[in-house]
C-alpha cells in the first residue's frame, strides 16, 4: 500500500478477518457487524451492519463528515479506529489521490502497479484496457503531460487489470468528464456482473445496474 490514496491489500493488521459460520451471508466479499468508525476517539455513523456479496454494487450516501471515505480507508485496513467486526477479502482501494508516478507513462505505471502484485504486465492486454479508456495514444507519454482526467483514466486502466474481486472507489468520477462517466458506469457494471463487488462513496449517483444504496447515519446530530 501506499501514501498516495491506492492500496493493494491482501491481508490488513488493522481489518479483522472474521468468519461466523452461522451467518447467511458465508462467502461475502465484505462483511460488517456493528461497526462504527471513529475519528479522535468520536464515532461518526450510528453502528452499521451489512454483507456485500459477489455482484453487488453499494452506493455510500450522507453528508460531508459522516465517514463514508474512513469506512472505505477501514475496508481496506488503512483505518484502524474503528469499533465492531471487519471482514474483508483482497480488495483494490483507491483514494482521493491516483498514486501516479507522473514521470511515468501509463504502460510504466500498469507495469510497476503489477509489480506490487508479484506479477508481470500483460502488455497486450494492458494496451487493449487503455485503448477502451482512449488512452491508446497517451500509452507511452509521460503522466505530467496528461490532463486530470486522462490521469484519472490510467488509475482506472489499473483497477481493471488487478486480480482482486473487491473494487474500494472513494469519488472515482474526479475529473472525469460526462463520456468517461458514462464509460465507468459502465465498467462498474460490467466488474459486478462478472462475480466482483464495489462499495463506492461518491457525490455523482452511480447510474449501474442493480446498485444498493447505503446510507451512513451521522452521529453528530449536526449533519442531519
Amino acid at each position: 500500500m501506499t501514501s498516495y490514496g491506492l492500496a493493494l491489500l491482501d491481508h490488513s493488521p488493522h481489518t479483522e478477518k472474521t468468519h461466523d459460520a452461522s451467518s447467511s451471508d458465508v462467502g461475502a466479499l465484505v462483511q460488517i457487524v456493528d461497526l462504527s468508525c471513529q475519528r479522535d476517539h468520536r464515532d461518526l455513523f450510528k453502528p452499521l451492519n451489512l454483507a456485500v456479496p459477489g455482484g453487488a454494487c453499494i452506493e455510500l450516501m450522507g453528508p460531508n463528515g459522516s465517514g463514508k471515505s474512513t469506512l472505505l480507508r477501514t475496508l481496506a485496513g488503512l483505518h484502524s479506529q474503528y469499533r465492531g467486526r471487519v471482514m474483508s477479502v483482497a480488495s483494490v482501494y483507491q483514494g482521493h489521490r491516483l498514486g501516479l508516478d507522473e514521470l511515468l507513462s501509463p504502460l510504466e505505471n500498469l507495469a510497476w502497479f503489477a509489480g506490487l502484485q508479484d506479477q508481470r504486465l500483460d502488455r497486450v492486454q494492458a494496451l487493449e484496457v487503455l485503448a477502451r479508456l482512449g488512452l491508446l495514444s497517451e500509452a507511452h507519454t509521460a503522466c505530467y503531460r496528461l490532463s486530470a482526467g486522462q490521469q484519472r483514466r490510467v488509475a482506472i486502466a489499473r483497477w481493471l487489470l488487478a486480480p482482486h474481486a473487491l473494487w474500494l472507489l472513494d469519488e472515482p468520477f474526479n475529473a472525469l468528464d460526462v463520456q468517461s462517466q458514462g464509460l465507468l458506469n459502465q465498467l462498474i457494471s460490467e466488474h459486478c456482473r462478472g462475480g466482483g463487488a464495489v462499495v463506492c462513496a461518491t457525490h455523482l449517483m452511480l447510474q449501474t445496474d442493480d446498485k444498493i444504496t447505503v446510507n451512513l447515519e451521522p452521529c453528530d446530530e449536526t449533519m442531519r
